[in-house]
């Protein structure tokens, strides 16, 4: 869908960032932490309208922090990237009553895609009860990534087999993402493990992403499965899904472990640490082709078992803000 209708929840980034009040200040908009993931793609964003560092006020919150600011009127817009449903946003909602979420335009989201791994993705409206039309904007992919030297072909085929057939038992709300519909986003910049690939063709999807070889993998019965940090999504979702995997696959333990998320799981894989582990599509690329944090280690025993959920680019203000436009940024 390239064309987004909008209505009073909804803007279009081109007419939604000038953060401009009547004495000519700056923008103030919360651009995420330091070093993070969620900052280089506020910026992405921010350059992909011509708009440079010097035209607004960062602020390097978290994002439950920056809506904080959102709320008092001390940030006039927050980037963040979160599954769907956010909480956060929600709870400001709750107390505001005025929450507009901001959509790209199709210009922008186009060239992000042609020049990153992110995607375009639609929030539908029915996401939040205040969005009265659904809103463009990217996306990266929660992915679960095995080790080709602990997992066999039988044990991917049944990892994914009981993730996607027996979503219903996860509660977790980012568990509606697990369909086969969802199945290989995020997947095609990465090998996939031999056994998902025969699950998710005698299901009838097509897959054209190259297969990993699998190494010398000897008989095991304990897993350990890398999740992020308790207060993620990841923690919670993983301990579902390993909780799950106890209850249907014979003969097999896993135990989900707390991490700092995709890379130092992507680093246990490597180092045979760890067996499973959940990672943003993004680094998972990274880790296999030996770039970014990667240079020089690439990650060559890692193979893609399936997309989690969509991490999704949401950008957040309210009605009341003195917002209008990126070009306006640029001219004060």
């Amino acid at each position: 869908m390239k064309k987004t209708l909008l209505a009073a929840a909804t803007l279009t980034l081109t007419t939604a960032l000038a953060g401009c009040d009547a004495g000519g200040s700056k923008a103030n908009i919360a651009v995420g932490p330091a070093a993070s993931t969620t900052q280089k793609v506020s910026r992405m964003v921010l350059g992909a309208y011509g708009v440079e560092e010097a035209d607004f006020n960062a602020y390097q919150e978290r994002f439950g922090d920056a809506l904080d600011g959102v709320q008092d009127g001390n940030i006039d817009i927050s980037m963040g990237i979160m599954g769907l449903p956010a909480g956060s946003i929600e709870s400001l909602q709750a107390a505001s009553g005025d929450v507009v979420m901001l959509s790209l335009s199709d210009e922008v989201v186009d060239n992000i895609e042609k020049s990153s791994d992110y995607r375009r993705f639609i929030i539908s409206k029915d996401s939040y009860k205040f969005l009265d039309n659904d809103v463009q904007t990217i996306a990266a992919f929660a992915v679960l990534m095995g080790n080709t030297n602990t997992i066999n072909e039988e044990m991917g085929y049944q990892l994914a087999k009981v993730m996607y057939d027996q979503a219903d038992q996860i509660t977790h709300s980012q568990s509606k993402f697990l369909t086969l519909e969802n199945a290989l986003n995020g997947g095609d910049s990465l090998k996939i493990h031999p056994g998902a690939k025969r699950f998710y063709e005698e299901k009838g999807l097509t897959v054209n992403m190259p297969v990993a070889k699998l190494g010398n993998v000897t008989a095991k019965h304990e897993f350990i499965l890398g999740t992020g940090s308790q207060g993620g999504t990841y923690y919670p979702l993983g301990g579902e899904i390993a909780t799950t995997w106890n209850n249907n696959i014979p003969g097999a333990n896993f135990t989900n472990v707390e991490t700092s998320a995709s890379i130092e799981n992507l680093v246990s894989i490597r180092d045979g640490k760890m067996d499973l582990g959940m990672s943003v599509h993004v680094p998972a690329r990274n880790a296999l082709e030996g770039k970014a944090e990667f240079a020089g280690s690439p990650v060559d025993n890692a193979a893609f078992i399936g997309q989690i959920y969509p991490e999704v680019v949401q950008i957040v203000s309210r009605a009341g803000n003195n917002v209008s436009s990126f070009e306006s940024i640029k001219t004060k």
